[in-house]
């Protein structure tokens, strides 16, 4: 049994903050981590890695000299390196003086380019390899599935089952099932297939060729619930069944769909099977803006309920060739998906509250925690790819507007002045708090 299920029913809003630290403890870490292993193997020496910033509570002096330490305000880290002035770099003039020039070459600021802009690069490269690893690891976990679509674990449904575990799947009332893994296709098929309580399966069952009585292949089943939704903040729960929108009964999942779409904001009335009890629940769809597959994002109103099948399909073993490449389209849409939505909210095509801040992001972190491990860890790899792309943001302060100083002096034979340095480095900070205290706002006040 996954014990992150329990996590509702015993403080959830101190777990929230839990499972937000330790998500974002590990981003960091990994995010640092990169700074620190590449400088060591670029030739620059690191004085200080630190998790957390503020009081030291903890910290080890390692053989080649480096300090290791944990801090008591665990919302960030850092590495010093040799002559940096402070954790977020520039150079500390009196500790550089009097240095020899190999000891300069172990300093940031003495370094060649090419080891300071590796170095640099590397955290938010580490942060994209560490999305990549884990999804690669999750889909290798979950398994692909298996063909033709065969019945795992049966789920419980307020309906006739007469499904067995291990049933292959061969028709559904009489139409054969297409023998395709094109999601369009298999979506067409499923969508012509009549809205009633249950479906004749015609199934390969040991050999046997039997037709049997079964729930609509997507029932209104919630298999997911989304992180601060309205079917979250009413209770609703993976394995929850809606038997009825406002008194009348619906059997599939696109039924609900339509009546969420169509409410137009509406409150709703839904009825909800729950392990042989029904329940009243009352809820309102909320606005999301959706990205779409040709470019752009479009506005629909939701209640946060993620739909499945009406058993658990079997699966198979995933190649690691498959996963890993999987792991890579995941990063990349991710990261596709973010710069699209930042564009489309700066033009005022989608709304800026879909931009979270901290307190949105630990209720996320809660959320996906209180539904299994594995969701926990996905939602950290997403995390961590939004933290990489952030930190290769061409804004001083950030990791991309140290690559923008070092392309300059690439470029100009000669880095940026210190009083250049120090204005842009004060307009960076300035951005990156301005834009903080906005996504904080979003959390307090937007829907």
């Amino acid at each position: 049994m996954d014990p992150t299920t329990f996590i509702p029913q015993f403080g959830g809003a101190l777990w929230t903050v839990i499972f937000f630290v330790v998500a974002l403890s590990v981003i960091i870490a990994v995010h640092e981590y990169g700074h620190y292993i590449v400088g060591k193997k670029s030739g620059i020496f690191p004085e200080v890695f630190s998790l957390g910033f503020g009081p030291v509570i903890w910290s080890r002096v390692d053989r080649d000299g480096t300090k290791w330490q944990l801090a008591a305000i665990p919302f960030g880290g850092y590495v010093k390196f040799r002559g940096d002035a402070n954790a977020s770099g520039g150079v500390d003039e009196e500790a550089v003086e009097g240095l020899s020039k190999d000891e300069m070459r172990s300093t940031m600021s003495g370094a060649p380019l090419w080891a300071r802009t590796a170095t640099v690069a590397a955290g938010p490269l580490f942060n994209f390899a560490l999305s990549i690893m884990i999804f690669t690891g999750v889909i290798m976990f979950r398994g692909e599935l298996a063909e033709p679509l065969t019945v795992g674990d049966l789920r419980p449904l307020p309906v006739q089952q007469e499904l067995q575990t291990g049933d292959r799947i061969l028709a559904i009332e009489g139409s054969q099932l297409p023998d395709s893994d094109d999601r369009a296709v298999m979506g067409a098929y499923f969508d012509a297939l009549p809205h009633q309580p249950t479906l004749d399966y015609t199934v390969d069952r040991d050999g046997q060729q039997v037709t049997v009585a079964g729930p609509y292949t997507y029932p209104p089943l919630a298999t997911q619930i989304a992180p601060r939704s309205a079917a979250g903040d009413a209770g609703l729960r993976a394995g929850d069944v809606i038997t009825a929108v406002d008194g009348e009964e619906i059997y599939a999942f696109e039924q609900l769909k339509e009546r969420v779409e169509g409410s137009e904001g509406a409150t709703l009335q839904l009825t909800v099977w729950r392990d042989g009890t029904l329940l009243d629940k009352e809820m309102t769809p909320r606005r999301v803006d959706e990205p779409q597959p040709g470019g752009g994002f479009q506005t629909f109103y939701r209640i946060g309920i993620v739909g499945g099948v009406a058993f658990e399909p079997a699966t198979e073993a995933t190649g690691i060739g498959s996963a890993l490449g999987s792991g890579f389209t995941q990063v990349g849409r991710i990261i596709e998906g973010s710069l699209s939505g930042l564009w489309h909210m700066a033009t005022g095509a989608i709304s800026t509250c879909n931009l979270s801040g901290p307190i949105g992001i630990a209720e996320t972190s809660g959320d996906m925690a209180s539904q299994g491990t594995t969701n926990f860890i996905w939602f950290i790899a997403v995390l961590s790819t939004a933290v990489g792309l952030l930190n290769l943001f061409p804004v001083p302060v950030l990791d991309g507007g140290h690559l923008v100083f070092f392309a300059y002096e690439a470029v100009s034979g000669r880095p940026p002045s210190d009083r250049a340095l120090k204005v842009l480095m004060s307009i960076g900070l300035t951005v990156v708090l301005s834009l903080m205290v906005f996504a904080l706002s979003n959390d307090l006040f937007c829907p």
